[in-house]
């Protein structure tokens, strides 16, 4: 999957000097109108796309698909199409690195409207998650807020927002070509 956008927080350069954890991750751009189903975390008050970690043995595919029925209740999960994958370098200062170099391979799909019950990890009960449909415009500004007025603001918090405002542009451009 082609890499549509790059980011690397100032804290960890330089890079040559750190020790570098890699991840892979997953993330689901679920679109239904003007709404977008993401993910509230109380904790950060901000926004975010359904999806984690690949576990071991699975496609990017299969990983966004897992994670989007754990963290939504997805259903009806189906037109699965990519849309890139967001390549970042954050602090990370567990499991002997400094620093966490993560791919997030993001996947347009659709779902059904109503959701299920979704199956969260401790720390995402303990943190406020829960699913919800939003409108795309909305969820942009919130966190562009949250990014300028809170000291309490994740460190996915930049990736999210610019996946975000590249879905909106991605979309914009695509109903101006449609009009």
């Amino acid at each position: 999957m082609q890499i549509i956008a790059k980011h690397t927080d100032e804290r960890v350069l330089p890079l040559e000097s750190k020790t570098v954890i890699k991840r892979d991750a997953a993330r689901a751009i679920v679109l239904q109108g003007d709404e977008i189903l993401l993910m509230y975390t109380a904790r950060y008050d901000d926004y975010s796309l359904p999806g984690g970690g690949i576990d071991q043995g699975e496609t990017q595919k299969q990983g966004m698909i897992r994670e989007l029925q754990e963290e939504t209740g997805a259903r009806g999960i189906r037109d699965i199409e990519p849309f890139g994958c967001f390549e970042e370098y954050r602090p990370w200062h567990r499991d002997g690195a400094d620093v966490m170099h993560m791919l997030s391979y993001c996947f347009y799909c659709q779902v059904d409207r109503e959701l299920g019950t979704p199956t969260f990890e401790h720390y995402e009960r303990h943190n406020g998650m829960r699913p919800v449909w939003v409108r795309l415009n909305h969820a942009i500004a919130h966190n562009k807020a949250v990014m300028a007025n809170s000291d309490k603001a994740g460190q996915s918090l930049v990736r999210e927002t610019m996946l975000l405002e590249m879905i909106a542009q991605q979309r914009d451009s695509t109903q101006q070509a449609t009009a």
